[in-house]
């Protein structure tokens, strides 16, 4: 998980700017008269072009590798007018042409692994809902069936014993009460981690019934269309960082969640003005640091850190 304030550089980034770069030397090659081309460091910078071809084929979302892609490319078809631009006209086309195959070529292999990328994503996305699917199965068979049988019996004292003192009689009404809500909230976990738990169409329920005190805006961009596996992440990136104000932000007053689309990525953020925790406070526990995991296996990213005298969380999650 990465917090505010890092570096982040991205593959798609440093391949448009390399693209960007060798075509404006390669197009005022004609107008610099150079007498000649160091052959050498033309492979270099035409391995370097390819093998950045692939990363961001691979790895970048769907229009950023398609420009970029474009991009570098063009400008690998075209690096060899720096030696040949005097040439016969034929010579010319077909020394492009033959460097514009290693271009396609690197293009198909950043696909080619791009796509065993989603077919491990969708792996471990099945596993995972295997796991939740068994977690929901024994909390209902076992967890929630002792749990209710705790309640039976604070039920069944209150009415065998009659005239108890009023403390032990105060002490089984708690009891029954928290029974009460301890099977309400299995009952919500289950459902949670069922096959059909709440998305996006849960948050506002949910931010209605967010802490009292606590103003919790919620922007979800209108018409908003998700699969139901991403979907469900966005809600539990969202109850985590709720949960997280909660336990760690006494003192904030308004929630502000953002969710929308953009570039094919679901963006999700969450942010407070409680300020004054640490970052190793904020970050320290066991959920975080799982979405955070869970995120980059499926390709995303999670980033949170202080912000504006608050706390900020931003999610990705691929659409």
């Amino acid at each position: 998980m990465k917090r505010y304030g890092e570096a982040r550089v991205t593959v798609a980034g440093v391949a448009g700017v390399a693209g960007a770069l060798s075509l404006a030397v390669t197009l005022a090659h004609p107008l610099a008269g150079w007498a000649g081309v160091n052959a050498a460091a033309l492979v270099v910078e035409v391995s370097v072009l390819l093998v950045l071809t692939v990363l961001t084929v691979r790895r970048s979302p769907a229009r950023q590798a398609a420009c970029c892609a474009a991009l570098t490319g063009s400008a690998v078809a075209l690096i060899l007018l720096r030696a040949v631009w005097q040439g016969p006209p034929p010579l010319v086309l077909g020394a492009c042409a033959a460097w514009a195959l290693g271009a396609v070529a690197a293009t198909g292999v950043g696909l080619y692994l791009r796509r065993l990328d989603d077919n491990r994503r969708r792996a471990i996305a099945e596993a995972t809902r295997a796991q939740r699917l068994g977690l929901a199965r024994d909390l209902h068979d076992f967890v929630a069936h002792d749990v209710n049988g705790m309640l039976v019996q604070a039920q069944a004292a209150q009415v065998v014993a009659g005239s108890l003192p009023e403390p032990v009689a105060d002490a089984l009404r708690r009891i029954e009460d928290a029974g009460q809500r301890a099977l309400a909230s299995l009952d919500r976990t289950v459902h949670a981690l069922g096959e059909r738990g709440p998305g996006i169409e849960g948050l506002a329920r949910l931010a209605d019934a967010f802490s009292p005190g606590v103003r919790v805006e919620l922007a979800v961009e209108p018409g908003l269309a998700a699969r139901h596996e991403v979907s469900s992440l966005a809600y539990r990136v969202v109850t985590e960082a709720l949960t997280n104000v909660r336990r760690h932000a006494p003192r904030a007053t308004s929630v502000v969640v953002e969710v929308r689309e953009e570039g094919g990525v679901l963006r999700v953020r969450v942010a407070d003005d409680g300020g004054g925790s640490s970052p190793s406070t904020r970050i320290g526990g066991f959920g975080l640091a799982g979405l955070a995991d869970l995120l980059e296996a499926r390709g995303g990213r999670l980033t949170a850190g202080p912000h504006g005298g608050g706390w900020q969380l931003d999610a990705e999650i691929p659409a």
